[in-house]
């Protein structure tokens, strides 16, 4: 089950929220106000289930296609039943209402919201491409969002980032659109690398990691990121290295390195926000 919840990405998720509320949407909250702060408590538990239920009703419907895309971790995930894996699904949205309600109304309206969208995407938009990418990318953001609405913290940087972060995690839902291209033809989804090919998939993927430049150039020379530079000017020569081996790229082996290559800089994004301000954490303690 844990497999199947996928427990590990659950879990930066988590430690991503708290980094964001402390270091850039309440930068100027005490720590312990943040941290003991039992609605951002709940309003990260309920993400968390929300998105262990998403991963649940995905692995739902993709089974006949992650037999031949992911077998490995196909057979570990078959270990769970699919009808408990149907009863955990709802057991886990249950409980993200019931944490969300522990804050507001508007809480539980938005969770909801989430939870139908997640199911509405497995079900039927992720089957369509540019949409299916398009709603990938934005329901990955989301959480985000529900912290960002609590703290109403409404600064220019924080869209900046949120653009940055946006346009890497729509490069990696491309990047497993070209890496999972034959259970995807096998099962009939309809995706951007099946629809228009490859060399279309490349072309985009090559306009994506140049807009990336923008926020960049943006959060490196317009706003005050302290030693995060480090990152960006990091992801700027990871994605330099993905482009070239895009573009002599031709196997699933090959996609799936592109793939952790930017698994590698979002996961690095989510740590490096602890740079922005080093002495942050004993100031504000």
């Amino acid at each position: 089950m844990f497999s199947v919840v996928r427990g590990y990405n659950v879990l930066i998720v988590v430690i991503a929220q708290y980094l964001t509320a402390v270091y850039i949407l309440a930068y100027d909250k005490p720590l312990k106000a943040v941290v003991f702060d039992l609605n951002l408590l709940m309003l990260v538990l309920a993400s968390s289930v929300t998105i262990a239920g998403g991963y649940i009703i995905n692995s739902f419907y993709d089974s006949e296609k992650d037999l031949i895309n992911r077998p490995i971790k196909s057979r570990l995930d078959r270990l769970v039943s699919q009808n408990t894996k149907l009863s955990f699904y709802f057991v886990l949205n249950f409980i993200a209402v019931i944490m969300a309600s522990y804050v507001s109304f508007k809480a539980v309206l938005f969770f909801s919201i989430y939870i139908f969208a997640i199911w509405f995407y497995s079900h039927k938009l992720k089957r369509l491409p540019f949409i299916g990418n398009l709603t990938s990318a934005i329901l990955t953001i989301t959480p985000f969002f529900a912290i960002f609405m609590y703290y109403k913290n409404f600064e220019t940087v924080i869209f900046v980032h949120a653009i940055f972060l946006f346009l890497i995690i729509a490069m990696r839902e491309l990047t497993k659109d070209l890496e999972n291209i034959k259970g995807d033809i096998a099962q009939n989804y309809v995706t951007i690398p099946v629809a228009f090919g490859e060399k279309t998939s490349k072309i985009m993927l090559t306009i994506l990691a140049a807009l990336t430049l923008v926020p960049t150039y943006l959060l490196l020379y317009r706003f005050e990121v302290g030693n995060m530079y480090i990152f960006f000017y990091l992801s700027f020569l990871l994605l330099l290295v993905f482009l070239f081996m895009l573009w002599r790229s031709k196997t699933k082996t090959q996609y799936l390195i592109l793939h952790n290559i930017l698994k590698f800089i979002i996961l690095a994004g989510v740590f490096s926000i602890l740079l922005i301000d080093v002495s942050v954490i004993l100031n504000r303690i």
